[in-house]
């Protein structure tokens, strides 16, 4: 006898989601980790369109300011290419950043090569714990034309990390080259074999993949808030 197949959970039945899943909704990031946490809340139909703009921002500047900075400026760089677009204006734009804070505060990219790697993972192990920043930028054209012509929310979210004080050097390098950590920053996936090294956290586990989900979900709610008052204020300006 075959065993039954599961039937796959039905999609979150909020107003904000459900007047936006049949529209052009952009998420301005390649990460497929951020594109699979959005088709979690049932935003399955999403158009993957990265920013170009490289990522120059200083790492003098704080880790709050650095992700911030970056995720707004790729949201802001698609969100202007795309207003318009041929097939249509977006509905909504969705941009993240995320970075992973040494104990010394060194803000950490992605390892340069196998030896950065090693040495990264190894630092973060030695250290008490770390912190993940990402930082989320939602936008969306208002209907109205009050300036400036679109909503934009954002918030920053924390969530500290400890990685067990028994991973080796053997384990370590073992992961370093099934390669799964080299295009992350910080250097590991906790979402996949990475969650080897990880002993606790303390936060949100979907903030430390690349995506929060919780503040997400309350971003498009309000920005889509905004758009219905803005056109609440265009009809009482046109009553007067």
């Amino acid at each position: 006898m075959k065993a039954p197949v599961g039937r796959a959970p039905l999609p979150l039945d909020l107003p904000a989601l459900t007047s936006i899943r049949d529209r052009r909704v952009i998420l301005a990031s390649a990460s497929p980790r951020r594109r699979q946490l959005l088709a979690q809340i049932g935003l399955t139909n999403v158009a993957i369109i990265p920013s170009t703009v490289p990522e120059a921002f200083p790492k003098t500047l704080s880790p709050f300011e650095y992700v911030l900075q970056t995720a707004t400026q790729k949201a802001m760089t698609v969100y202007s290419a795309q207003i318009n677009n041929p097939d249509g204006e977006p509905a909504l734009v969705i941009a993240a950043d995320t970075v992973v804070i040494s104990p010394r505060g060194r803000i950490l990219e992605k390892p340069r090569h196998e030896a950065d790697h090693i040495s990264m993972l190894k630092e973060l192990r030695d250290s008490l714990s770390h912190k993940v920043y990402t930082a989320v930028v939602v936008m969306a054209p208002l209907s109205s034309a009050r300036d400036p012509g679109y909503a934009f929310e954002s918030t920053v979210e924390e969530t500290t990390v400890k990685f067990s004080k028994d991973v080796s050097d053997e384990l370590i390098l073992s992961y370093v080259r099934t390669r799964e950590g080299a295009d992350k920053a910080g250097g590991y996936g906790i979402q996949g074999i990475g969650a080897i090294l990880v002993d606790r956290i303390e936060g949100s586990f979907d903030n430390v993949v690349g995506l929060p989900l919780r503040p997400t979900l309350a971003l498009i709610e309000k920005v889509l808030q905004d758009d219905d008052e803005s056109i609440g204020e265009f009809a009482e300006g046109e009553e007067e």
